[in-house]
């Protein structure tokens, strides 16, 4: 939620749609949703933040999530991350796992050289970056933004108006992911995009330091991004009230 307004809630709809028929295959009254959840962050005067919805077949619950935003400084200079080596089973549909969420708060209190991370970085079995644990994730390289392939990744929300940050910029999206130590730690630069943060500039993966916050395609990428969110919100309240 931005300025009261539930960011591309359309997409989040239409992706716990797909959730549901990949499981149970429930009929989903999405308009009814969007009416509670608008319900619930005025009652509970919610203008900025992030709100969960969780639906089963026969309970549909509402409420704020616990998440930790990002400060200033962060935004300005990047965030420190951790690895964890992890598969995922069915990436493209977003549902509760407990082992994975068991796995990931756990390692999630465990600090690396700078600290505890804001976010963790998954790795395939080859030891490739491809994606955060909330968080979809981008690298940098000549120019070229690379990212996982679709079938290895959750499609993030925010990713989908990522990819068009970087068509208004002009920039090349390529399909591609690194290990670690085959980046360049000058050069190079790594971000990370989901609803609840934007465009997240990374500093660290564990040992590896990234001057990413410095890099101009970022900065571009990243003016796009805010462009859009702002119209996104305005055109929001102009419907709404008019």
């Amino acid at each position: 939620v931005k300025d009261g307004v539930f960011l591309f809630v359309e997409d989040h709809l239409n992706r716990l749609v797909s959730s549901v028929k990949g499981l149970e295959n429930f009929e989903v009254d999405t308009s009814k949703i969007l009416s509670e959840a608008y319900s619930f962050i005025h009652m509970d005067k919610i203008t900025d933040g992030s709100v969960r919805i969780v639906l089963t077949k026969e309970v549909l619950l509402i409420h704020q999530a616990d998440i930790t935003f990002p400060t200033d400084e962060q935004f300005a200079n990047g965030i420190n991350t951790s690895i964890l080596n992890w598969e995922r089973k069915t990436p493209n549909l977003k549902i509760f796992r407990g082992d994975y969420k068991t796995t990931v708060n756990e390692k999630f209190k465990q600090e690396n050289s700078h600290g505890l991370p804001f976010e963790l970085v998954l790795t395939d079995n080859d030891g490739k970056l491809y994606e955060g644990s909330m968080s979809n994730l981008f690298v940098i390289r000549d120019g070229k933004v690379y990212s996982a392939p679709d079938s290895k990744i959750l499609i993030g929300i925010t990713r989908k108006r990522v990819m068009a940050a970087l068509e208004n910029a002009g920039v090349e999206l390529a399909i591609g992911t690194f290990r670690p130590d085959e980046l360049d730690s000058e050069k190079d630069a790594i971000f990370v995009s989901s609803t609840p943060f934007d465009i997240l500039p990374v500093r660290f993966i564990d040992d590896y330091e990234f001057n990413s916050s410095d890099n101009e395609v970022l900065k571009m990428i990243s003016k796009c991004y805010r462009d859009y969110t702002e119209e996104y919100i305005d055109a929001y309240k102009r419907a709404f009230n008019g």
